[in-house]
């Protein structure tokens, strides 16, 4: 089961770049569908990504699905080689994007983004319009699932 509280606030309180998408972006926009993982967009900078190494090794991330034993170092050259990584720490699932499809990477999605309070941790969040078209660009079956809930949600701030 995944700590939510604490892996957000580990990032927040390390001062991580980064922004709350996916399950959880949609719950802070009030949408009740569960989900298992944290998903976040991280900014792809050398500075963001020493510190987001050092916020997670306490954590012993780990390639998610991977077999025990498979070779993974967690350091800044291996997240600056790489772009998205799935991965499972002591707190739980989550999944760090370089780069989401229909949105792109950390600055270019700044200008959509809010502020949230989520379990009592500030930090940024996609805003809606811009959630819903991440989802549907992602073209998952239960992204279109959740598409049609975060549409009503839409509505309903709109007055509709």
């Amino acid at each position: 089961m995944t700590d939510f509280a604490g892996l957000i606030r580990a990032l927040s309180e390390n001062k991580v770049d980064f922004i709350l998408i996916g399950g959880l972006a949609a719950a802070a926009h009030g949408a009740i569908r569960a989900t298992k993982d944290v998903d976040v967009v991280y900014a792809r900078t050398e500075t963001n990504i020493a510190t987001l190494v050092s916020t997670l090794a306490p954590l012993n991330p780990y390639l998610r699905g991977a077999p025990p034993g498979l070779p993974f170092r967690w350091d800044s050259q291996t997240i600056a080689h790489g772009l998205n990584f799935t991965l499972t720490t002591s707190l739980g699932n989550i999944d760090l994007l370089g780069e989401v499809v229909g949105g792109g990477g950390y600055e270019r999605l700044l200008p959509h983004c809010i502020t949230v309070d989520i379990f009592d941790t500030r930090c940024l969040c996609l805003d809606l319009e811009t959630l819903i078209h991440t989802k549907r660009a992602a073209g998952r079956p239960r992204d279109f699932e959740a598409i049609a809930e975060l549409e009503a949600l839409r509505e309903e701030q709109a007055g509709g």
